[in-house]
């Protein structure tokens, strides 16, 4: 029976590319820096790319292979590559596929470190970006030049939790013959799949939700066949690889995900009801809830909402910092996808470094506050927030 017959959740269980002589039911750990040959014309024919194995875990290993592999069924996608971390997939994502004097066009509202890579190291190199405001798509093309190679958007957003139009995002990216790259760390290849609407590449930071405890780091990119193979190349070459360890544990935390997304979205949907209805909430942002922009956006192109609450406390940073000290269950890190429940105050933290014109901008007002919404009995985390909001 072949796994692109078989279910999204029954390809996160049941893909296993290694068995020992011990068939072992539970996948084991590759924890080997090198492979050995056979003899010199298996290590020539190796090295020569003539015949596909492991040689060095830097670039190969059969723990980071399989945790690729069921990304890429789960994504519908032809290959991937496994990074260190979100950010080392999306830099060598990006550096892998541009040249001096090329431009991006990306959504405004990014991650900190993206907006970082865009704006300060970037134009080192002579790669520039031109942002375009995420509740205004229909002005893409307004941004698009000669020179521009990638077409680059989050959705959602992080932190603001705005939704984009994929289809859209496609439809203009072929147009225009751009690279289509979305960051689908918030949805989950669970959720939601990029590539039915016309994406070239997905990243994911693999920290977040798809590890789902708070463990280990890791990073992936997954998409077109071609594309994948700049990356992995410049990877192999510069090291930013997935420890086998690392991708072991990842590769088993898929195989709950389904069931742990269901129930973050579920506690989500709920904590943003709440706060919908809170008389110190200016305002809430959810996919799912009907008051969001972009609902029918989302309902399109989401299975859920996701786990991810944005809401706009009355009083402004003040008030946000006040509200991080009242909190007493829920975690305040800037980490975010936990079985535990986090709070953050962007503006204070985060996004920090970002000038308050720049902040506004990707839609983070000075009393903006990010919830990870997490797997505890969801009236805890109610309690928690509504006491600290009072």
């Amino acid at each position: 029976m072949s796994n692109q017959n078989l279910g999204l959740e029954t390809q996160a269980i049941r893909t296993q590319l290694e068995r020992t002589q011990y068939l072992e039911h539970s996948v084991p750990l590759y924890l080997t820096s090198s492979f050995i040959f056979e003899d010199a014309e298996d290590m020539r024919a190796s090295f020569a790319e003539e015949k596909e194995r492991n040689i060095y875990s830097r670039f190969s290993n059969p723990n980071t292979s399989e945790f690729v592999e069921k990304i890429c069924q789960m994504e519908g996608a032809e290959d991937g590559y496994a990074f260190a971390t979100g950010m080392a997939a999306v830099y060598s994502t990006f550096v892998a596929l541009l040249n001096s004097g090329d431009h991006i066009v990306s959504a405004s509202s990014v991650f900190g470190s993206t907006h970082t890579l865009f704006t300060k190291y970037f134009p080192k190199w002579n790669i520039t970006t031109s942002y375009f405001d995420v509740n205004k798509p229909e002005t893409i093309e307004n941004f698009i030049q000669p020179n521009t190679k990638i077409l680059y958007a989050e959705s959602p957003t992080n932190p603001a939790v705005d939704v984009l139009d994929l289809e859209l995002l496609g439809i203009i990216a072929k147009k225009h013959n751009l690279i289509l790259i979305i960051d689908n760390c918030f949805a989950t290849p669970y959720i939601q799949n990029p590539i039915q609407f016309g994406a070239d590449l997905v990243i994911h930071s693999a920290t977040k939700l798809i590890d789902g405890q708070g463990r280990v780091l890791g990073g992936v990119t997954v998409g077109r066949s071609d594309l994948i193979r700049e990356i992995y190349l410049f990877a192999r070459n510069t090291g930013p690889a997935l420890s086998p360890f690392n991708a072991w544990v990842l590769s088993k935390s898929l195989e709950t995900l389904p069931v742990r997304i269901e129930k973050h979205c579920e506690n989500a949907l709920k904590v943003a009801e709440f706060l919908e209805n809170h008389p110190n909430v200016a305002s809430v942002k959810y996919p799912f809830l009907k008051s969001h922009p972009q609902y029918e956006v989302a309902k399109k192109q989401m299975k859920l909402g996701g786990n991810i609450v944005a809401f706009e406390i009355k009083g402004g940073i003040e008030s946000g910092r006040k509200f991080l000290d009242k909190i007493k269950l829920c975690s305040l890190s800037a980490n975010l996808g936990d079985t535990r429940s986090i709070v953050t105050h962007p503006a204070s933290t985060t996004h920090s470094k970002l000038s308050e014109e720049e902040r506004l901008a990707v839609s983070i007002t000075d009393g903006l506050v990010r919830v990870s919404v997490g797997l505890e009995t969801v009236q805890d985390v109610i309690n928690d927030l509504k006491q600290a909001l009072e």
